[in-house]
């Protein structure tokens, strides 16, 4: 199938696009990578009477340290993260995780900020910033507005982002050399959507775990950061042992959803398996 007709507009000015953005509002997208939006408005579960093309904004494509953490660009391709953008275990994870996303071609064009935008539940990246407790920036003609991730998703390809801002930018915290991560994912092929999936982050001194995050993703409306299972592994040692009782009680404190591709069932005993295996890794 093809497209609805819509009527496009390239700018090449963010004050252009942001313009536009206010007199169109609800019945324009923007087009960044457009992996997942030019699909969909083909089999015309999308049809936009207009679309807003960003990929002149050279001033949006950027990774960069700052002070409130790493600053990545809205037109910050997946592929960018193929190499560590930032040194330390940061950019180690980034760059592990990036070779998850879909297919080498899809990674040239997709971008990192256009994944939070869609928020696909199944997003590696939407797991990353809830994970590590993302902010993002949206902009428009009326302010800049600074939102945290947890107020960010509403679910399942919905945000709070308004019909005439743009997400300009997403800030992850930096991590320091003591911090370990560990990410799995479990998809049926090579490049599929993922059916569940965990991020762990663990700041080991002395063997003991200090600071923890841990996230999974693929299994409900939204990434979800775990923090009551942060709290159990705080302050004790980064043991097998510990790991099997987290991963326990994560299958037994979360219900996941169930589609065509798993059920309830399945996806709870994955998330265990994701768990412990991220952990794991965390803590070699």
């Amino acid at each position: 199938m093809k497209s609805a007709s819509f009527d496009y507009f390239r700018p090449t000015s963010l004050s252009e696009a942001l313009a536009l953005l206010a007199k169109y509002k609800d019945d324009c997208k923007i087009l960044a990578g457009g992996q997942s939006l030019v699909p969909a408005m083909n089999f015309r579960l999308a049809r936009p009477a207009i679309l807003i093309d960003i990929n002149d904004l050279a001033e949006l494509d950027y990774v960069r340290a700052g002070d409130h953490g790493l600053h990545i660009g809205a037109l910050t391709r997946h592929a960018a993260f193929h190499r560590r953008v930032v040194d330390g275990p940061l950019g180690a994870l980034l760059s592990g995780v990036a070779r998850h996303i879909a297919h080498y071609p899809i990674r040239q064009r997709g971008t990192f900020a256009g994944s939070l935008a869609h928020a696909d539940p199944a997003s590696e990246w939407c797991l990353v910033a809830t994970t590590l407790d993302a902010t993002v920036v949206a902009k428009s003609a009326r302010g800049d507005r600074v939102i945290a991730v947890g107020d960010f998703f509403n679910g399942t390809f919905s945000t709070d982002l308004g019909a005439d801002e743009l997400l300009v930018e997403v800030r992850l915290p930096l991590m320091a050399q003591g911090w370990r991560t560990g990410f799995y994912e479990f998809s049926r092929r090579t490049g599929d959507f993922a059916l569940g999936m965990a991020l762990a982050a663990l700041r080991i001194e002395g063997g003991v775990v200090r600071e923890a995050r841990l996230g999974i993703g693929g299994v409900s409306d939204r990434a979800i950061r775990l923090q009551k299972l942060e709290g159990t592994l705080v302050g004790r040692p980064a043991l097998p042992e510990m790991i099997e009782t987290v991963a326990r009680e994560a299958w037994a404190s979360f219900s996941p959803v169930g589609d065509i591709h798993a059920s309830p069932e399945y996806r709870r005993d994955l998330i265990a398996a994701a768990v412990k295996r991220a952990l794991t890794e965390a803590a070699a």
